[in-house]
């Protein structure tokens, strides 16, 4: 049983890397990113930002890999998630994190409350996990001054096919993000999911000094000449290419490097 488990999650590293590499010899030089979201009540919190802060993103630096925001989406009945946003030079380092991470004496012992929890109390009820490559308009991670507020804004937006998905990854290439930086819709990261959920998928990060800006900078951009202009055309009109966005808030925690 042991070995089969061993298989078949080697077997997804390994497309998960086969489709990186395959996506990185279009875009020379882009950056990887997993977005990691933990569920849990909001009474573990504080063992999650323990661990995270003294363990996971230490151990993170010494492997080279960051840096690794952090933030927090509040929902009802005293249930919140928590989502890491982990920078990868390369997708390897996605694929081999979890071994390096169980080989790590110094991370086994800063995170051991967190990892030696019991079934009974367990920290979270599940992590789930979507990596990604970002898009040729924004290959690297527009990294925000972490010493200021600020607020920030997640947005997925699914396709019905990849072709679609592709049509509007082009279509914030050539324009829509410009039109973002002109109109203070600052952008973060942009990536073209690889592998997780709801795929296939392009989804970004943007941050905003608070909620007034964020109001702000949307109603310029949806009154914009040229944003009006370029979803206007038939090949980029919403319905044809978009079927789904998903709009979430993220409050950054205290250790946040983003």
């Amino acid at each position: 049983m042991k070995r089969r488990a061993f298989l078949k999650t080697s077997l997804a590293a390994s497309a998960v890397t086969a489709a990186a590499s395959a996506s990185a010899a279009a875009k020379p030089g882009a950056e990887y990113y997993e977005l990691r979201t933990w569920s849990l009540k909001a009474a573990k919190q504080p063992l999650l930002d323990a661990y995270l802060s003294r363990a996971f993103i230490p151990a993170l630096k010494r492997l080279g890999i960051g840096p690794v925001g952090v933030f927090t989406e509040t929902l009802p009945n005293n249930e919140l998630k928590v989502v890491a946003l982990i920078v990868y030079p390369a997708p390897e380092q996605f694929a081999t994190l979890s071994t390096r991470l169980a080989a790590d004496t110094e991370h086994q012992k800063a995170g051991a409350e967190y990892l030696n929890a019991k079934a009974a109390d367990p920290v979270y009820s599940r992590i789930e996990s979507s990596f990604f490559v970002a898009i040729e308009g924004l290959p690297k991670l527009a990294r925000p001054d972490a010493t200021k507020p600020r607020l920030f804004n997640l947005r997925i937006y699914e396709s019905h096919n990849e072709r679609a998905g592709k049509k509007k990854i082009e279509m914030f290439n050539r324009g829509e993000l410009d039109i973002f930086r002109r109109v203070g819709l600052t952008p973060v990261m942009f990536g073209e999911a690889l592998a997780g959920a709801a795929m296939p998928n392009l989804t970004y990060l943007l941050v905003f000094p608070g909620e007034d800006g964020r109001k702000q900078a949307w109603d310029t951009f949806r009154a914009d000449p040229a944003w009006l202009k370029l979803k206007a055309m038939p090949e980029y009109a919403d319905k044809e290419i978009v079927s789904r966005i998903t709009n979430r808030l993220l409050t950054p925690a205290p250790y946040s490097e983003l």
